[in-house]
C-alpha cells in the first residue's frame, strides 16, 4: 500500500524536517513524499536535495492551492495524501487507513486522520484531540506524545473536511484538485468537499485511529504576514450556500460517524438556514456587480 504525500511548505524548515521524519519513521508501508517549496528557501531546499526527494518549487509564495496542485503533477501512486509541514504523523496512522479501503470496497470517499493538538477542543470544535505535548518544535515532548496517544478514547466523526486527508487520484484528477480561487487557502477544504459531493461521495469520514500531532498556527505565531483570501466570500458566489449551511447540513460536520451521508434533512430549521444563505448571496452578487 502506497500513498502520495505531499506537504507544502513556507520557511518552516525545521518543521517539516520533524514531519518527513515521523512519516518515515512511523509508517507501515513506504511512501512517496512531495515537498512543494513556497518561495526562495535556500534552507529547505538543501534540505530536500540532501534527502533527495520528489519536490516542486515556486520563486514566491503562490498560496496552498497552487502549491499542492503543482506537487500532484508528480503523484505516482493511487492516493493522494494532503498534510501541513507541521504534522507529526503516529505509527500505523496508514495501516488503519488501509483498513478503512477494505471495508468501503470502492473509491468515492474523503478520509481525514484524526488530529491531536495542544489546543485541541477550543469554542466548541469536537473535532481535534486534547492533548498537550508542546505548542512549538523546542518543548515538543515526543515521548509523551508516543507513549500516551493510543490511550486517549475517540469517535470516528462525520463530516471530516481538514487535513491531513486521503482521496483517491482518480478522484483528485476528476475534480481537479485544490480549486486555485482560493488561494492562499481559507475555505479550500470545504470547496473541495463540495466538489466532491457532486460527483457522488458520501463517506467523509475521520478515522480515529489513524492520528497526527498538530503544532498549529505557526505562520500566525511566527508573525508572518499572509494576505488571507476571503473564503468564505468566494465560496458562497460559487456554490451559492453559505459554508457553515454545507458544513452543518450535508456534511453534519461533528457527529459520531455511524453510516455514509444522505441528502440534507431538509426541516423547517433547513430551510431557514437556506434562506438566509440565499439572502447573503444576492447581497453579496448586488455589491460585487456595483
Amino acid at each position: 500500500m502506497r500513498f502520495s504525500i505531499i506537504i507544502p511548505t513556507y520557511n518552516n524548515c525545521d518543521y517539516l524536517k520533524l514531519c518527513i521524519d515521523s512519516i518515515r519513521k512511523n509508517s507501515s508501508y513506504d511512501h512517496q513524499i512531495i515537498v512543494h517549496i513556497n518561495g526562495i528557501d535556500k534552507e529547505t531546499q538543501n534540505y530536500i536535495n540532501h534527502i533527495n526527494i520528489d519536490h516542486t518549487k515556486t520563486n514566491e509564495n503562490v498560496g496552498l492551492c497552487r502549491g499542492v496542485n503543482a506537487a500532484s503533477e508528480k503523484v505516482n501512486s493511487n492516493y493522494v495524501v494532503y498534510a501541513h509541514d507541521d504534522m507529526y504523523f503516529l505509527p500505523d496512522w496508514d495501516y488503519y487507513l488501509e483498513k478503512e479501503f477494505k471495508l468501503i470496497n470502492h473509491n468515492l470517499f474523503y478520509l481525514s486522520l484524526t488530529q491531536i493538538s495542544y489546543r485541541g477542543a477550543v469554542k466548541g470544535n469536537i473535532q481535534h484531540i486534547q492533548f498537550d505535548c508542546g505548542d512549538t518544535i523546542k518543548n515538543f515532548n515526543e515521548k509523551k506524545l508516543l507513549d500516551n496517544y493510543q490511550k486517549i478514547p475517540f469517535n470516528n466523526l462525520q463530516g471530516s473536511h481538514w487535513a491531513p486527508h486521503i482521496i483517491h487520484k482518480e478522484l483528485w484528477d476528476k475534480i481537479g484538485g485544490f480549486s486555485e480561487e482560493f488561494d492562499p487557502g481559507f475555505a479550500s477544504d470545504p470547496d473541495l468537499n463540495m466538489k466532491l459531493w457532486k460527483e457522488g461521495v458520501r463517506i467523509f469520514k475521520s478515522v480515529s485511529k489513524s492520528r497526527v500531532y498538530h503544532f498549529g498556527s505557526l505562520t500566525t505565531r511566527k508573525n508572518i504576514k499572509i494576505i488571507r483570501n476571503n473564503g468564505k466570500k468566494t465560496f458562497l458566489i460559487k456554490w451559492g450556500i453559505t459554508i457553515e449551511l454545507f458544513v452543518k447540513y450535508y456534511l453534519r460536520r461533528g457527529t459520531v460517524y455511524k453510516y455514509p451521508l444522505e441528502e440534507p434533512k431538509k426541516d423547517m430549521f433547513y430551510y431557514f438556514n437556506l434562506i438566509g444563505s440565499k439572502i447573503k448571496f444576492l447581497i453579496v452578487k448586488i455589491l460585487n456587480e456595483k
